[in-house]
């Protein structure tokens, strides 16, 4: 029949003529491309103080009076998946993922924050997850570290305190001789720039230490170390046995230079937001990006200082931290642009990390939220295998927060242009093995609480049985992953090459 075909070119003409070119496309994953959805233990559990989990950072942190979290919400109750797990794994087999991300939380295993004492109860709930994970088909990846560390190992001063590195490896270490077993994937840390710069550095997270300039700086050396300890605990001591594969995951924006004049001041950026944690481990090199240790040592001198405030690896530890990571763990959802001229001057806190990388950033789109900017994923990636060499990268978060609503075209649109970035990066090159949306349902989203909503699964706090009701991006999802194809309308030049 010939007058659709005319329809359609009709239809292809009269958008070529209003200057909108748009283009369908029907794009296809490799045979062994594997997806996944992701959580987090503080994030989803609830059940904070019951048998026999001791309080966290979030946990003293959401208690306050004032409260700090935005309508006073707490992780308390949360989803309740402490008690709702095997709902989570109906949706999960509902959406047909290959795996599922979630993190173990560092107090329901170990009270006292060390291995003196296991929690039995803590260590079942998690052995019926990963059991009930397997019994469906469904491949648990597992976090050891998201976010909620015990809160009296942060009264001794957390990962500032060089003796973390041992107190984290003693707990990997414990965690790999309960689970290792059915556990193949383990992640050590998620987004180590988020914890030690916005909670050691800023007031956005907790502990919300507010020690510019110096607290992020320790924090990092230290959590680098600790990454390293468990990697190598799990190299030397379980890999030949458990056959399992073990990375770390950063959390990258991407900042694009304003204007040609700022290549520069968008590099810098990059180096001190990712390449401060990935250029330790990932680089033939190791150590920190030089250009982060030329440029806080000479403005600690200007300040005073008598040593540079980042505190330096020894030869010994620069050794120790490089290549320990089976992939390069990578949480992508934003882009910034970036400038430097006279006006950087004064701008930023002094001593801080913005005065040291000394650039500008700023969102061209109005208001706050996620920027809609698949083509930085594209560059980012790219930039990852040019940078380190093409490590295998696994991406194990991506996604769009809004208010809430089942029909959630906005996220929709997001996961579409950015998994067609993902694979415009593949087709050139780029290593991706996997792919996480964050997240598989609404949940305690940090300082925001829960008035930001992420979920594929849209979930009702107002009910004691924590209703989770699929949105439409979740269909779109479960559709893709069936299929194993991406079915995408957009207009070509979304990319910028």
């Amino acid at each position: 029949m010939l007058l659709p075909h005319i329809l359609l070119v009709i239809g292809l003409c009269l958008s070529a003529s209003q200057g909108h070119r748009i283009r369908h496309e029907v794009r296809n994953f490799p045979d062994h491309f594997l997806f996944g959805t992701a959580t987090a233990s503080y994030q989803i559990e609830g059940a904070w103080n019951v048998d026999g989990k001791s309080e966290n950072i979030w946990d003293h942190l959401s208690h306050q009076t004032p409260c700090v979290i935005e309508n006073c919400d707490t992780g308390d109750v949360a989803d309740n998946s402490y008690y709702l797990y095997k709902r989570d794994v109906e949706m999960l087999q509902e959406l047909g993922v290959d795996f599922y991300r979630f993190s173990i939380s560092w107090t329901r295993i170990f009270p006292t924050g060390f291995t003196d004492k296991i929690n039995e109860a803590g260590v079942q709930y998690y052995n019926n997850l990963i059991d009930e994970l397997l019994k469906n088909g469904i491949t648990p990846m597992v976090t050891l570290f998201h976010w909620d560390l015990p809160q009296n190992l942060q009264q001794l001063g957390g990962w500032a305190n060089p003796h973390i590195v041992e107190w984290f490896g003693d707990y990997a270490k414990v965690a790999f001789e309960l689970f290792g077993d059915r556990v193949k994937y383990w992640i050590t840390i998620n987004e180590p720039y988020q914890i030690c710069h916005m909670g050691y550095g800023e007031k956005e997270l907790a502990p919300l230490l507010d020690s510019k300039g110096f607290g992020e700086y320790l924090c990092a050396k230290y959590l680098l170390l600790g990454h390293a300890k468990a990697y190598h605990t799990y190299n030397n001591e379980f890999r030949q046995h458990q056959r399992g594969e073990i990375f770390i995951t950063l959390s990258a924006q991407w900042f694009e230079p304003d204007g040609e004049d700022n290549v520069e001041a968008a590099n810098d950026s990059n180096e001190f937001n990712w390449g401060h944690y990935a250029h330790p481990i990932f680089s033939a090199t190791g150590d920190y990006p030089p250009v982060m240790k030329e440029r806080i040592a000479a403005r600690s001198f200007e300040q005073g200082f008598q040593r540079s405030r980042l505190p330096e690896f020894t030869a010994e530890e620069i050794e120790y931290v490089r290549g320990t990571s089976d992939y390069f763990g990578l949480n992508h959802y934003s882009a910034l642009y970036a400038y430097r001229n006279s006006s950087v001057e004064g701008y930023h806190a002094s001593p801080s990390i913005f005065d040291d990388v000394g650039v500008i950033t700023y969102n061209k789109d109005s208001g706050e939220g996620i920027v809609g900017s698949p083509w930085a994923f594209y560059k980012l990636l790219k930039s990852i295998n040019e940078m380190y060499g093409n490590p295998p990268v696994f991406i194990t978060e991506n996604g769009r927060g809004n208010d809430g609503g089942l029909e959630d075209d906005d996220r929709v649109t997001y996961y579409k242009q950015y998994i067609s970035a993902m694979l415009d990066a593949m087709e050139e090159g780029c290593d991706v093995r996997g792919y996480t949306t964050w997240s598989l349902m609404d949940n305690f989203e940090w300082l925001k609480g829960y008035s930001v909503r992420f979920g594929l699964y849209q979930v009702d706090m107002s009910s004691p049985e924590r209703t989770r009701t699929p949105r439409k991006s979740a269909f779109v999802y479960k559709e893709i992953l069936r299929s194993r194809r991406l079915d995408i309308h957009y207009e070509p030049n979304f990319i910028i090459h």
